[in-house]
Parts: C-alpha cells; structure tokens; sequence
C-alpha cells in the first residue's frame, strides 16, 4: 500500500519507493527503445525509422519513375510528422538504404554521393537527392486500401501506418541490424529467388522441416559477395536463430612484369571497411609481423571494381602470407547472426474473423523473440495473408458500393422521363432527393447520384458502357467473394506476388558458400620452418636471426658481428633452434617460462634485439641462465637441471607444458646457488657434468629420479674449492664432447675416455692448465659433420666445422678456436647440427 500525504496547497503526494521508480522509468525507457528505435517489426522487416523513411518518400511523391528531391526535404518530413529524434539518425538510415553495400537490394536511389565501402561518409543532406526505388513502392503498395492500422503521429496531428503492407521480404532479403537495452539483432542478407522459392514451398506445406527450406535458401547473401566456409553455423542459425557464419574475402594471385606474386582481393566479408583493412596490413607489414610483404593499396574504381593489392617481396610464400591476411585482418570475418524481431502476440478470446470475409482488428502488442527461419518465413506469410485479405475486403467493399451506384443509375435511365418529371417538379436538390428516394427505394447516396448525373448518360453508347461496368464489376466481386471465402487462393495470391517480385528484381546469388569448415587458423601453418641463431645479452635483450646469415669459416678467425650492444652489455646465451620449436628459459632464481622461437622478434645481425622483458614477466633482477627447446611437451621426455652448485634435478617436460610468459617454479634453490644448465633427455641416458676447472663426471641418468617442479634435486658431482659446474650434456654415440673456455681455446673429447661413476663423485681431468687456457664456459656434444656457432661477450659471432677443432685426449690443453682480444671472452657456443637431428 502506498503511502499518501497531503499538501499544504490541499494536494495529495503519493510516496514511492525509490527503487520501484527507478526500475520502472528503467523498464519504460528500454521498451522504448526495443519498441521505438533499435529493433525490426517481423511483419514488415523495418525499424520505426526506415518505416517512416518510405512513408513519407511515399507522400511526397517520390516515385522511382520521377524525379528525386533533395534528402534535406525528406529528412525534414520525416522528423517533422513522423520521427521525433535527431536529424542524423533519419539521414544516416536514409543513406544507409540507398547503398548496395549495405542494402542487398536497396530500398532508395541515391542522386550524390551517399559513402562507399571504403569508409568514406556521405555528403550533408543539402547536397544529396533521393527517390523510392521500386522495390519501395512494393513495401507501400495498396497502403491507401485499409491493409494496414493508421495511428496517431507524435503529436496527434496525423496519422502513419503502424507496419507497411510489404510485399517484398525485407527482413529476409535485407536483413537489419541495431543494439537496444540487454538485446541486440543482426540478421543477415539473403537472396530474393531463394526466398521467394521457400515461401512458395512453405505455403505448399506448412508443416515443411527447417532442414527442407534450407534446400530452397543456400545460406545469407551478401551485397559485398565473399565466401561462407561451412554450413554448420548456417544451419545452427536457421534451426536456433542463433549461429556465427566464417567469411573470407575472393581473392586472385597476379604476377607482374619482374616476377614478383601480387594477392588482389576483389571482394570482401559483409560490414568491413576496406580502407581499415589496407591500414591493417601496412601496420602489419610496418611492424614486421608478417613478413613478405612489399606493399598494400586500395585500387578500387568504378571501372575495375573492387581492388585491394597485397604486392609480395620476391620468394615470400604467398599461401603463409594469406593465412596471416585471413588470421590477423578482416578479409576474414565471423557474422554472428541473431535473428531477433519484435513479434505481434495477439491478445486472448479474439477470434480473427466473425465470419467468412469479415476480418476482425485484434489489439496486439509487441515483443521481441528470437526467430528460426521458419518462423520468419511463417510470419512474413501471415502479414502478407492479412494484408491481401484486408485488401481483398476493401476492395469487395469498393465494388459493392459501386455497384450500387450503377444500379441506381440503370434505374434511373429506365425511367428517366419519370426522373426528369421528380426533379423538374421539385424546388431544391434536396426535396428532388427525398421524391427520388420514396419513388425508387434509393438511399442518400443513389439519390445523389441521379442528380449529379449528367445529361451525356442518355446516350445509347453511354447506357451500354454502364451495362457493360456491372457486368465487370459482378464478376470482381463474385471473385473476391471467392478469395475471401477459400483462404488457400489468398495463399495463392501470395506466391504469386512473391514470384513476381522475384522475376522483376532477383538476381544471381553473390556469396559463395563451400561446405568445408575454415579450419582453425594455426599459427604454425603460417611460420616458414627454418634454422635461426637465438642470442640473450647480460642486460635481457633477445633477438632471433636467420642461420643462413652466418658463413662458415676456418678456425682461428675473428669471426663478424652479431649485434650493436649497448655500454656494459654482452652477449651471454647464444643457441640454435627451429621456428616452430618451443623455448623454456630457465633463470637464476630456478623458475621456467616459454614461448614459441617465432614470437621472438627477428632482427638484423648487428641489431641489438628487443628486451626479453617484453616477451616474459620476469622480476626486476631475474636473469635466464640457460635455454631448453623442444618440439612438444611429453611424457616422454625430460628437462635435467643442473646447478653451479653441482646439484642435479629431472622433471617431466609436462611439468611446464603452463608456464607460458607467467613461468613456474622448475627447481629449488638453495641460497649462492643458480641454475646453470638445462637439457632435454628421454630420462634413461647417460650424462656429462663439466666444470670450469676442467674435471667432468659421466653418470647414467636413472640415478637421478624424476622429481615434481617445486623440489630441490640431488647432488650431481663433487666440486673442488672455488670450482662450479659449467655444463650439462647427454652423452651420445658416434659424437664427441666440445668444450670452449672463456679465451677461445678449445678440443674435442671422445666420451670413451671416460668411465661411468656414481653421482656425488669429482669425475675425471677433461681440460688441463684452465690458469691459463681460461675457464670451461660450456660444453655440447657435436659430430665431425657438425657446425658450431661461438659468440663473445662483445657480440662477435663464428661459425666453423666441429672437424676443425682438433679430437685430443683428457688431459689436453686444445687449440685456439676464436681469435679474440681482452678484454672480450667467449659467452656461448652451440651446435647447429643439434636441431636438425
């Protein structure tokens, strides 16, 4: 119960909460809007404004035969009895349905420029014309024969229909979007033949199957052409009225005069900008995400058409190049179709006719619903079936009247010397009227008739005419008492008219449907496989390069630069990988992260790269102490760690199949401890552990248990005074240990020479006088056929044979591998054979 108070003027405040006053002017305002402005009626296919828009295109005479008027006066009509909104939304809709990239048949002749699909905007309405086309007079024809409710305009001033009679499907054939409160619509565009084959279907059996109509209509049709990939979201959004349609853009490849491929792409997805995708792919060209691109350009025109040129650098692969076009930019696009209209439900106890051609007017109201395409399909013929029947009435209505009219007059001529006498006689039209109506048994309107009629009605040829005018008019209505007495030919009527509509404005379908599905897009289909040297600098910068760069060269050279560092940086991690490889950084602080080898950024050999930070979230002082790669995460496959301290740790490679740019813990450290070496093992091989001060430990992997990521692991070798671990290494047959120090000098060692021991043990010499040789960095097992990428501190690079480092025995002291001078020193060296095997 509200509560009521009473003012001091004698009024009465009624007291609201004000949460049922919020929500309800909330509800009032989004029925609005549903209502009023951003959804379809199923009847007509139109919004309130486009509605209004043909309406008053009507009114003012702007017949597609005729000449156009300014859009500045049929905006000013509209808004002025129609539409009490802003004058932008009117023209914007106005404009909309004149352009054939919008419209799959457009509903308005455009005069001027009304926008292109490039994004251009259309030219103020002072400067543009317009006139109805004629599939607009379809949508307002026989408005004036009571088809369709009159209802007071905005202000009571006139009247506009509450839906158009709409004789062309335009909901289906034109589809709509807009968004309102918590609802949105976007239906698609379909062809005319197609529609008015399945109307015509439906009509022949209303109990026809979704699945059966789909015969008759492919799927959307879209005024921009493309191609639909798959029938499962088109068949989803015809039995649900929901679904998401793929669409690609045509394309074709040209070669010009210097050999070079171009992909022209003449047609594109409905609703995209053509001039956004061209800023699109020259962004991305710009920013090296895809590569192989020379140029972009829209060479679009009236004469040639749609034209968007993709120019391809010579040797680029144009099949990796479409696949990022189509991944990355909307010449590949998903319509996500939602066909919701606002439907009349009609209200309870009222049946629809009294009697056999009386059609009685039921209050309805709207509301949204969303829509199979049965359902459109059965609406559109219900509306169609009750215009033509309300029509039908109309004109019986018309006929009858006349022909009442004629009665009175063959009456009249018959006895018209009797006439003439009554009207002779008579002092006014009036007392003549009243004799004619008490002699003849006429009403009002014969009696006016007869004297109105004109003295040219007596002729011979005159009299025959009217006879001949009831005989006509007899079997008018004789046949539209027949319609209005067997519904099935009104059903008839309307196929008819359908297929009329259908052999004046139809036309070939534009869009292509394959039933293959567009498979999902795999980044790897779009990665050149290939060999590239990754290298991680002191300060965190990280850069991939093409190995094919890098020429061999003999041993003992200076080796060429590899990058342009920055004051106090150098290049501390250097290894070979594939593209299509994964990557896990290990760092000092024990944790792992990946990322694919493509998502890092390629560079030029003397470019300094891009901060590893930008790739992975590493904290402030993190650094990555040693890289892992591998083509999969497996169960089979191992990451064993190892540590300055000597300790030794192995985990599943699933174990970090999530640690992604976030990371995960990989091993426990101790405190002074860091992780110094990682490699990918199958769990059962045997291993190397080589120190900086020359000693190293053969021991069989089994020894060391496999163990979760947030452990510490085992000892792996028992390390002298001030010595720590260098190096981790699967031991391998038909392959040698490579150790480098950090002077460049270097040797080869037949693992044979060294026996199997038990971990926790200090292993055996492999590298003598490290005082002055320098101190083991790393070491890789490597074949004879092997190549070997060395890297500095200071960012030179030399690529040699592993035959050209000499095979000596354990206690060996090497030979010079890299000429370097102090203070520069070996960082890194890693094997390019390693991948490729």
């Amino acid at each position: 119960m509200l509560e009521e108070e009473k003012t001091p003027e004698g009024g009465t405040v009624i007291k609201i909460p004000i949460e049922d006053e919020v929500k309800q002017a909330y509800i009032d305002y989004s029925m609005s809007v549903i209502v009023q402005r951003a959804l379809p009626d199923v009847r007509d296919g139109l919004k309130p404004v486009h509605r209004r828009i043909m309406y008053a295109m009507d009114t003012l005479h702007l017949a597609s035969g005729g000449k156009t008027k300014k859009c500045a006066t049929i905006v000013g009509e509209v808004l002025g009895h129609y539409h009490p909104h802003g004058d932008a939304s009117v023209y914007d809709a106005l404009v909309r349905l004149g352009q054939d990239f919008s419209q799959r048949y457009t509903t308005v002749t455009p005069q001027g420029n009304f926008g292109t699909i490039a994004g251009d905007p259309a030219a103020a309405y002072r400067y543009t014309e317009a006139k109805m086309s004629k599939i607009t007079e379809e949508m307002v024809s026989d408005i004036s024969k009571n088809t369709v409710d009159m209802v007071a305009n905005f202000d009571d001033t006139t009247k506009e229909p509450a839906v158009l009679p709409g004789k062309f499907p335009f909901l289906l054939c034109n589809g709509t979007t807009g968004i309102a409160v918590g609802m949105a619509t976007n239906m698609p565009t379909h062809n005319l033949r197609e529609v008015a084959t399945a109307i015509s279907a439906y009509i022949d059996n209303p109990e026809i199957s979704i699945d059966e109509l789909m015969k008759y209509i492919k799927g959307p049709d879209f005024p921009t052409g493309g191609t639909i990939y798959g029938r499962e979201g088109i068949k989803k959004a015809y039995r649900t009225g929901r679904g998401k349609i793929t669409i690609r853009s045509k394309f074709t490849i040209e070669t010009d005069k210097r050999g070079h491929e171009k992909i022209v792409f003449t047609e594109v997805p409905y609703g995209v900008n053509t001039t956004n995708i061209i800023k699109k792919i020259n962004q991305l060209k710009d920013d090296k995400i895809i590569e192989g691109i020379a140029d972009a350009n829209d060479e679009t025109s009236d004469r040639v058409g749609m034209r968007l040129v993709v120019e391809l650098k010579k040797n680029a692969v144009t099949k990796i190049i479409l696949n990022q076009l189509f991944s990355k930019t909307e010449l590949q696009a998903n319509f996500g179709v939602i066909n919701l209209a606002l439907v009349p439900q009609e209200k309870e106890g009222t049946p629809r006719y009294d009697e056999p051609g009386m059609l009685t007017l039921k209050p309805t109201y709207l509301k949204p619903q969303i829509l199979t395409l049965k359902q459109l399909i059965q609406h559109f013929v219900n509306h169609r079936d009750e215009v033509i029947t309300r029509r039908t009435i109309y004109d019986l209505k018309v006929a009858k009247h006349r022909m009442h009219i004629l009665q009175a007059l063959i009456t009249a001529i018959n006895n018209i010397d009797e006439v003439i006498k009554i009207i002779r006689g008579s002092d006014t039209t009036e007392q003549a009227k009243l004799r004619l109506e008490e002699r003849f048994n006429f009403d009002d309107e014969q009696a006016q008739a007869i004297v109105d009629m004109q003295l040219k009605r007596l002729t011979h040829l005159q009299i025959e005419d009217l006879q001949k005018e009831i005989k006509e008019l007899q079997a008018l209505i004789d046949h539209l008492e027949d319609l209005l007495a067997h519904h099935e030919k009104i059903l008839g009527i309307i196929k008819d008219e359908t297929n009329e509509l259908a052999d004046k404005y139809g036309d070939d379908r534009k869009t292509d449907i394959v039933a293959d599905e567009v498979e999902e897009i795999n980044t790897e289909d779009m990665i050149k496989e290939e060999e590239v040297v990754v290298m991680i600098s002191k300060m965190g910068y990280i850069k991939r390069v093409p190995l094919t760069l890098y020429k061999a060269q003999s041993r003992g050279g200076k080796g060429s630069l590899s990058a342009n560092l920055i004051e106090d940086d150098y290049i501390n991690q250097i290894f070979i990988a594939t593209t299509k490889s994964y990557i896990t950084f290990m760092t000092d602080e024990g944790k792992a992260y990946w990322i694919k080898v493509h998502e890092i950024p390629e560079s030029s050999r003397s470019s300094r790269g891009s901060s590893v930070k930008s790739l992975l979230q590493l904290s402030a002082d993190e650094e990555i102490t040693t890289i892992v790669t591998m083509k999969e995460f497996s169960e089979d496959q191992y990451i064993f760690m190892a540590t300055a301290n000597g300790v030794v740790k192995k985990c599943q490679t699933t174990e970090f199949s999530n640690a992604k740019t976030r990371g995960v813990i990989a091993i426990k450290l101790k405190d002074g401890d860091k992780l110094v070496s990682s490699i990918l093992t199958s769990g059962n091989k045997e291993v190397m552990l080589v120190t900086r001060r020359g000693q190293a430990l053969r021991i069989n992997e089994e020894d060391v248990r496999p163990m979760g990521r947030a452990s510490a692991g085992v000892t792996g070798i028992r390390l002298s005074q001030g010595d720590e671990l260098a190096a981790a290494i699967c031991v391998e047959e038909g392959k040698d240990a490579l150790v480098i120090t950090e002077k460049g000098i270097g040797k080869r060692v037949d693992f044979e020479e060294f026996g199997q021991h038990g971990r926790g043990t200090g292993g055996q010499r492999i590298f003598s006088n490290t005082d002055n040789k320098g101190e083991i960095i790393g070491a890789i097992a490597v074949s004879e056929d092997a190549e070997v990428i060395c890297m500095t501190g200071q960012g030179k690079t030399l690529r040699i044979k592993a035959a050209d480092v000499s095979k000596q025995g354990r206690g060996a002291s090497g030979t010079r591998v890299i000429n370097i001078d102090s203070p520069d020193y070996v960082v890194g060296f890693d094997s390019v054979a390693q991948e490729k095997e």
